[in-house]
């Protein structure tokens, strides 16, 4: 635990140096206090911008800032004195996962708040947020410990960012979207969110949740017996 909290700290610090990863966090919860304050359409469904930004949040922020901040460590092999000094590998994976997960959820929090949700409601949405955060994180840490350098761990990311992020927000206006879209976790927390009712969750939802974090985990065993950190 003195090790992870080493990291966890280490990383606060990074992040205020790294204006990029920052704006990553913070954008979202931004555009959700302006938009749900400013924008007022007929019909639209309720707390529309909240649920929706929360689902991109989820398929970019996690994902994205975890890729970055292990793929830049790689390049400027700044992993090396850390491992030098006794730092396991599996402590720093778990010192900056749970670094990315508490900033985001705070971020959701925010969003939660702008929107109005208290009580049960806050809860259940932040549960909701909370697991969807873990499985980008799993995600963006597979992308970051395969690629090399910070340009080719963008070059990954971004087309996984952009299927998990916006294929939800595709799949409400097309259906065949919607029957590719369900096998994704973000499409299926994206409809929980819509639904905003525990009653609605199914053992569907939860066995494609369940699949995609099998997924993302057994690509990352892969990936990190193959490549590691040390190199």
């Amino acid at each position: 635990m003195r090790n992870v909290m080493v990291i966890f700290k280490k990383q606060i610090k990074d992040t205020f140096k790294n204006k990029t990863i920052l704006i990553q966090f913070l954008m979202f919860p931004m555009m959700t206090i302006f938009m749900e304050n400013a924008i007022h359409i007929t019909d639209m469904p309720e707390h529309f911008f909240a649920k929706l930004f929360s689902i991109m949040y989820i398929g970019m922020a996690p994902l994205t800032s975890v890729a970055a901040i292990i793929s830049e460590e790689k390049e400027k092999n700044t992993l090396r004195p850390l491992m030098m000094a006794n730092v396991k590998p599996a402590e720093y994976l778990v010192g900056i996962g749970s670094y990315v997960w508490l900033i985001c959820m705070l971020c959701a929090s925010v969003i939660a708040v702008s929107a109005g949700f208290t009580g049960t409601e806050f809860a259940f949405y932040m549960a909701v947020m909370a697991v969807g955060f873990i499985v980008s994180i799993l995600a963006g840490s597979a992308v970051g410990v395969y690629a090399d350098n910070q340009m080719k761990s963008t070059s990954l990311v971004i087309p996984v960012m952009m299927i998990l992020s916006f294929l939800p927000m595709f799949a409400m206006f097309n259906e065949t979207i919607e029957r590719i879209a369900r096998f994704t976790y973000t499409q299926q927390l994206s409809r929980i969110l819509g639904d905003f009712n525990l009653d609605s969750v199914s053992n569907t939802d939860f066995v494609i949740i369940g699949i995609n974090v099998a997924v993302f985990a057994l690509l990352f065993n892969l990936v990190y017996h193959k490549k590691g950190l040390e190199n």
